[in-house]
Parts: C-alpha cells; sequence; structure tokens
C-alpha cells in the first residue's frame, strides 16, 4: 500500500531529528513518549519556570509559527471553510456533563476554555480522504494549560464509552481513547474521539477526531484532525512534532532579540 504524505513527511523528519541527535550527542527521547505522569492524580509533571521577564509572544511570532500545507504533504491546501460533519455529527447532545464538555470544547475550538488567547490559528484540508485539520496557538498560562491537559488525560477512562445525540435527532456511539503524541514542549496529551451512528435513512456514519494539546513555554498548542471515516494519525503527530518545535524556535529568537 502507498504510504501516505503525512507519512513520508513524517519518516523524513525523524530520520533527521535522529541525526541531528546522534551528531550532537544528545538523546531526544522516543518519539512516541508518553507525557510524564508523576503526581498522585497522574497529571502532567509540574510545568517549567519560564526564564525570568521572557518577552510575550507577538501576533507575528505566533503566525510565523504556524504549520503550513507544505509541512503536511502534497495533498493538504488551505481549508475552504468548516467541514459540514462539524455541525452534522460533531455537535452533539449528551446525558454525562463530563463528555458533554468534551464534545462543547473540540466543537467550539475552545480546548482550554474561554478564557484562553487565540494568537493565530490555521484550517487544512487534505483533498485525499477529505481529513481537516485544525490549528492554534494559544496564551492561557502554563497553569491553566496544565490542568487542561490533567483534564484530557483522565477522559479515556471517565468517557471510555458514551451516547450522544446528533442535531438531527439520531445516536451515535462515542469512544474516546487515549493517542500517542510526540515527545515535544514542556508538557502534552492526545486523544482520538470516534463517533457512529446511523440516520434515519439507514447511512452508517463514523467520524474520527484527533486531538492534541501541546504546552511551550508560556504559550500552548491545540489541534484536532478528524474525518470520515478512518483517520490516520500521521497528519497529527506530525503537525504536533513540527508546529512544537517551530514555537519553541519563535520563542528563542524572540528573546535573543530582546
Amino acid at each position: 500500500m502507498t504510504p501516505s504524505p503525512a507519512r513520508t513527511v513524517l519518516v523524513s523528519v525523524l530520520s533527521l531529528t535522529a541525526l541531528l541527535a546522534a551528531a550532537s550527542g544528545c538523546s531526544l527521547g522516543a518519539f512516541a513518549e508518553r507525557p510524564t505522569a508523576d503526581s498522585p492524580t497522574g497529571g502532567p509533571s509540574a510545568p517549567a519556570a519560564s526564564p525570568a521577564g521572557a518577552p510575550k509572544l507577538t501576533e507575528a511570532q505566533a503566525q510565523a509559527a504556524l504549520i503550513t500545507p507544505a509541512d503536511l504533504g502534497d495533498s493538504w491546501v488551505p481549508t475552504q471553510g468548516a467541514a459540514t460533519w462539524r455541525d452534522g455529527l460533531l455537535k452533539a447532545a449528551s446525558d454525562n456533563p463530563g463528555c458533554q464538555g468534551l464534545l462543547d470544547a473540540v466543537y467550539t475550538e475552545e480546548l482550554f476554555g474561554a478564557g484562553a488567547r487565540t494568537r493565530a490559528a490555521t484550517g487544512l484540508d487534505d483533498g485525499l480522504d477529505g481529513a481537516q485539520l485544525r490549528y492554534q496557538i494559544l496564551t492561557a498560562g502554563p497553569a491553566a494549560v496544565d490542568r487542561t491537559l490533567a483534564w484530557l488525560k483522565t477522559l479515556p477512562e471517565r468517557c471510555g464509552q458514551f451516547t450522544a445525540t446528533a442535531t438531527g435527532g439520531y445516536v451515535q456511539s462515542v469512544e474516546v481513547a487515549e493517542a500517542t503524541l510526540p515527545a515535544v514542549g514542556d508538557a502534552r496529551q492526545g486523544l482520538r474521539i470516534t463517533l457512529t451512528g446511523g440516520t434515519e435513512d439507514g447511512e452508517l456514519t463514523e467520524l474520527t477526531v484527533d486531538v492534541a494539546a501541546v504546552r511551550v513555554g508560556d504559550d500552548a498548542i491545540a489541534l484536532t484532525n478528524g474525518g470520515l471515516g478512518h483517520v490516520a494519525s500521521d497528519a497529527t503527530q506530525l503537525a504536533a512534532h513540527l508546529g512544537a518545535r517551530r514555537l519553541e524556535e519563535v520563542r528563542k529568537q524572540g528573546r535573543v532579540q530582546v
């Protein structure tokens, strides 16, 4: 089977990263390393202290740190608008308040809450399988971001399986599982949400949405990658990997220029 463009780019990035690590004598760790869970509650490790007087990310810097279609492969292009499944399937109601919070956060693109400030955002569409990736760089503060990461980490157990009613009135079965993310940033958490159901006409529906959240210093990355049917995780991992590295570099350059 021909590998997807995102997988091809991902392998190339990882190969280059490994060569650079070997040349410097420093290990970057396993790409698929999961978040550290040293606390009794199983949440992410304590936030790293920001350098004293570290400058805030400017709007121009945030824009420069965004991922682009070229990062993911030839099949990716700037989005042409919100995918129809967002309102048709993702906008759903559950009797479980905790699980409803997850659906609402993903649908409204407010993973870190309404108080988080979006510094830059972009949307990309995959012409091969119809997936849509939404990517944001936000400022919410390390403590607030880590609370969100800790909350996300509990959801595979708390909301592993539940039901939700789509706007069309039909019931969907929802599954939430932990998703592996690359070991980038100061803390991170990933989920895979799958909604399956059927319309009144008997048409079967399946929506898969990857969710990734990464803290980089005082800033954060939130991304979703969703589509009908099975969605390959390559683009999600690649976007998180390249996006976090790019944001780290932009933040370093900002400190040097001050």
